[in-house]
């Protein structure tokens, strides 16, 4: 599934240093929200915060995915409206959102899936009633928006993985279970490593751009999309964080593009530790001179010198880590992996 094509960035100069950068804004400080733990047969709610879904049969198979993964589902009220490119009008959406929060008989959200549009809401989520509610929400892509905004305004952890009518192979419906009924406190996150009849293992393989280990609260998603929020208030602070990000169908100038707006941001000076994973799709389209991604990863963190690695299985791909977003994890860009360090559930209900 496609995000958003049209960005709302801010204007980039050329410095001559890439590792120099001044810090472009600060965001208010929100204490650390634990959601409430979800369990088997609990109620989950479906929305659809960002494109419409032109294939009813979606509605069917995201239904059905929570059902067998043991939850009972009840959908937003507008889940299937139509506006545009858009599932609804934005109020439309984002009161389905609200409502979901509001509802405690619902334990968690499940965005739909992506798309575009869900940074048009941003200013019309109630982040009280969040506040006073705090349950899982699950989604990736354009639900970034969702990710960073929610965590920014009211320090809940969310959760970035696959949408409701994603992929829910084993190794899906293994990370789901992991995450959100072991509850484990130490849940590691480490590429699957498929043998071939090839001598050399070539799938799911890491790069590490800078070696090391680091400790930090994580935070990102799609960069394409965290990009697009730069200058708001809906981004969170990147002071002592761990940034991942992901992308797709973008070619490497574009990438090239936003990271510079990172930089410039001053993200890279602020940052403890750095994992991206795949880029689905970001083949250059041919000419000269192209950058590759591994010389655009290079050129922005190797002057900062903090752990940093490539490769990990989170973006749009089959199989994908259940990362909770805004706990705080160790990063090994040596090893490849990201393991969280605190419960990442509210245990008293």
């Amino acid at each position: 599934m496609k995000k958003r094509r049209f960005l709302q960035t801010v204007g980039l100069g050329v410095l001559p240093v890439l590792g120099f950068s001044q810090p472009f804004q600060k965001t208010s400080l929100a204490k650390k929200l634990l959601p409430n733990a979800l369990k088997p047969g609990d109620l989950v709610g479906l929305v659809s915060p960002s494109s419409a879904t032109a294939d009813l049969m979606q509605f069917t198979f995201a239904k059905e995915a929570m059902e067998g993964l043991g939850l009972k589902v009840i959908e937003g009220k507008h889940l299937r409206n139509r506006n545009g490119h858009l599932a609804g009008t934005d109020q439309e959406r984002a009161a389905d959102l609200n409502e979901m929060f509001a509802n405690k008989t619902v334990k968690a959200i499940v965005c739909i899936r992506g798309g575009s549009g869900a940074s048009r809401i941003l200013p019309l989520i109630d982040y009280e009633i969040i506040k006073k509610n705090p349950k899982p929400i699950l989604g990736y892509s354009d639900i970034t928006a969702l990710h960073n905004a929610i965590h920014s305004k009211t320090g809940l952890i969310t959760f970035h993985g696959p949408n409701g009518s994603g992929n829910w192979g084993k190794f899906n419906v293994d990370q789901f279970k992991s995450v959100f009924f072991e509850q484990n406190d130490n849940i590691h996150f480490e590429n699957e490593v498929e043998e071939t009849e090839d001598l050399v293992i070539k799938e799911n393989r890491i790069r590490t751009i800078f070696p090391g280990k680091a400790v930090g609260d994580l935070v990102g998603g799609n960069l394409t999309v965290l990009t697009s929020l730069a200058g708001s208030p809906y981004l969170p602070s990147f002071k002592d964080k761990i940034l991942f990000l992901e992308d797709i169908g973008e070619e490497p100038y574009r990438i090239d593009r936003m990271m510079s707006t990172l930089m410039l941001m001053g993200v890279f000076e602020e940052i403890k530790g750095f994992v991206f994973g795949q880029c689905t799709d970001c083949d250059p389209s041919g000419g000269y001179g192209n950058l590759t991604i591994d010389q655009i990863f290079d050129d922005y963190l190797l002057p900062h010198k903090i752990p940093a690695y490539r490769g990990a299985m989170i973006g749009h791909i089959p199989k994908q880590f259940l990362l909770p977003f805004g706990a705080k994890v160790m990063l090994d860009a040596d090893k490849g992996t990201i393991t969280t360090m605190q419960p990442i559930f509210e245990q008293s209900r």
